[in-house]
């Protein structure tokens, strides 16, 4: 999903119109297009989709974002923002890429010593 071709398949979805507060776990990949709020701990792979609204914590692998992030991330390997993507975040990552026409509001952290947090 992320600039790769992936061998793992999406283990979960959560779609546009459905609301989810909590604490979320998945494996593989998982991809929003609805609203969440709470905090989403995986160490593989979370998609969140263009009319995805996610608040909280994340603790992630990876993170592909063409929607909406409101709190903090924190990813192990990479985040990569897409054109259109509004995030008002806190974010912590070793690699980030960000596309032309993604907003991003809040301290940015990257480098090798981030993926220790």
């Amino acid at each position: 999903m992320i600039g790769r071709k992936s061998a793992t398949a999406l283990n979960g979805f959560l779609d546009r119109g459905a609301k989810f507060e909590g604490t979320l776990t998945f494996q593989d990949v998982f991809r929003i297009d609805g609203e969440f709020k709470g905090t989403i701990l995986s160490e593989q792979e979370l998609v969140v989709g263009d009319a995805a609204v996610v608040e909280g914590e994340i603790r992630v692998g990876r993170l592909a974002v063409s929607g909406t992030i409101k709190g903090k991330v924190f990813a192990k390997e990479r985040i990569e923002i897409h054109a259109g993507a509004r995030i008002y975040a806190e974010l912590h990552t070793p690699a980030l890429t960000v596309e032309e026409g993604a907003v991003i509001q809040g301290p940015v952290e990257t480098g090798p010593a981030t993926a220790k947090k």
